[in-house]
């Protein structure tokens, strides 16, 4: 397997790759969640052409897992991180965000961040176990709170969300 920039003939692919991962959010009771519409191909290719958007691929060279980051408050921010169902537990997306935390530290960028649930195992515990610490509420920077209005616009209040930082 290896890390790469999204080709744009594959960001078709993504959205189906963000289709198969959001079902688990079906048998947690998050419905909502399960069906919501992955990222437009425009809005993908955005995060391509800005150079942010990166695909695992298997040995066949066919992405099995995707990350999207974007600029937040001079930090990069982890927009979306996916892994096919059937690729999952495999260390893939941990791979994906050491990628993202190599590419950072190039930068001189002081930290990834991201948003999330809090009670989803597949979320805040995982990102935890993937060095990224809870920000308390006093500690979101500008950028970080204006993502987490956007997100409670959109409902996604109604179960308990989290900001995080992994320091670089």
């Amino acid at each position: 397997m290896q890390t790469r920039a999204v080709r744009l003939d594959e960001l078709p692919l993504l959205q189906d790759i963000e289709r198969a991962a959001g079902r688990y959010f079906e048998d947690i009771g998050m419905p909502e969640v399960a069906n919501d519409e992955p990222p437009t191909l425009a809005e993908l290719a955005r995060y391509r052409d800005t150079g942010l958007a990166w695909v695992m691929a298997d040995d066949a060279d066919h992405p099995i897992g995707y990350l999207l980051a974007g600029h937040v408050d001079g930090n990069l921010h982890v927009e979306q991180v996916s892994v096919h169902p059937a690729h999952g537990r495999r260390g893939i997306g941990r791979s994906l965000l050491d990628e993202l935390a190599v590419y950072a530290a190039g930068l001189r960028v002081p930290a990834l961040t991201l948003t999330t649930f809090a009670e989803v195992p597949w979320n805040a515990p995982y990102y935890a176990r993937c060095e990224f610490e809870v920000l308390a509420e006093a500690d979101l920077t500008p950028g970080l709170r204006q993502i987490r209005e956007h997100e409670a616009s959109l409902g996604l209040d109604r179960w308990p969300r989290v900001c995080m930082r992994r320091p670089l």
